[in-house]
């Protein structure tokens, strides 16, 4: 049986941002500007967006509350298929699958890498690895994927010595404009560069391997390798050299429609981007994370009406069904992996 609507709960949900304090890199004065929020602190770079997840090690940070007062994640564990839906519900449970942020990289980011799943669940007990993906909103250079092979030796004595700028080095470095898209798998080496405002979906973890942190707020020695030592953790990290083809191969340019990522994404996350005129764009029925990147844009269901204007964020239960947008703007519509996605 379908879940009922609770009532007084609207379906169209606007979220204000929600921006852990004190992370270890500078940035936040892109995302506030982005929002139309007052300035941030200079070490609030990240907006967790409608997030049923925390920050590593924390018990509440980073969670989203909603506007009625409760906690998104406990919400969603109560009425799974209400948020997520009977088919994402019988297949994934109460699990979302997905995280979505705004970043604000005020400095470049240190060269680091995420676990696989595998990896997450042998060495840490996590349920997922962090696959991610970026739409970028303002422009830059990234550093993507080793351009050689490297020996697990050579790795492990650059990050000993702090070699930063041979770490760099290894990468491929791509300029990015708004409207690219970059998926960055498990274990892939990689850097946001300075001054880049992106929209990044990722699994729902906070996992990171930090091979450089000279100069960045964190003692990584100590807090840069998940709690395993390097010896172990580096283990995560892909050595292998990748082409100038393969990284071609992860990225799109200004595509849209209901798959704009690369279809390697498919089995982690969605993302959909959708160019709002005056007659009405339809959405499709499910759980989703509405980032509005252009414009001003009508959201419409079932008697409910949202004016959205650049820089909202709006969650969508699946209960809400399909929902009309119109207006004049542009639409980036973040989903869980469709549940018979192979």
């Amino acid at each position: 049986m379908p879940t009922c609507h609770p009532e007084h709960v609207p379906l169209l949900i606007a979220l204000p941002s929600n921006r852990p304090p004190a992370r270890f890199y500078r940035g936040g004065t892109r995302i506030t500007g982005f929002r139309g929020e007052p300035d941030a602190g200079t070490n609030e770079p990240e907006d967790w967006v409608a997030s049923a997840t925390t920050l590593a090690g924390e018990q509440s940070l980073g969670l989203t509350t909603l506007p009625d007062g409760r906690v998104l994640a406990e919400a969603i564990r109560e009425d799974p298929e209400y948020w997520l839906g009977p088919d994402h519900a019988a297949v994934f449970g109460d699990d979302p699958l997905l995280l979505v942020k705004l970043l604000d990289a005020g400095q470049r980011l240190p060269v680091h890498a995420h676990p696989d799943d595998e990896f997450a669940a042998r060495e840490i007990g996590r349920a997922h690895g962090k696959t991610e993906a970026w739409f970028i909103l303002e422009g830059g250079s990234v550093h993507v994927g080793l351009k050689r092979q490297v020996s697990p030796d050579e790795l492990a004595r650059l990050v000993a010595e702090q070699d930063t700028r041979a770490l760099l080095g290894l990468l491929h470095e791509r300029r990015v404009e708004p409207g690219d898209t970059v998926l960055v798998p498990a274990g892939m080496l990689h850097a946001v560069g300075d001054g880049i405002l992106l929209l990044e979906l990722q699994q729902p973890e906070d996992l990171s391997i930090l091979l450089e942190w000279s100069g960045f707020d964190i003692d990584g020695a100590t807090y840069g390798h998940l709690g395993l030592g390097f010896d172990r953790a580096l283990g995560a990290v892909e050595l292998r050299a990748r082409t100038e083809a393969e990284i071609d191969a992860l990225t799109t340019h200004r595509a849209s429609g209901a798959s704009v990522l690369v279809k390697a994404a498919d089995t982690f996350f969605r993302l959909e981007r959708h160019v709002v005129g005056a007659e009405p764009t339809p959405l499709d029925a499910g759980f989703a994370i509405i980032v509005v990147a252009e414009g001003e844009v009508r959201l419409a269901v079932d008697g409910e009406e949202l004016v959205a204007r650049r820089g909202s964020t709006v969650l969508i239960p699946h209960a809400a069904g399909g929902i009309g947008a119109s207006g004049a703007g542009e639409l980036l519509v973040c989903r869980p992996p469709h549940p018979h996605a192979s």
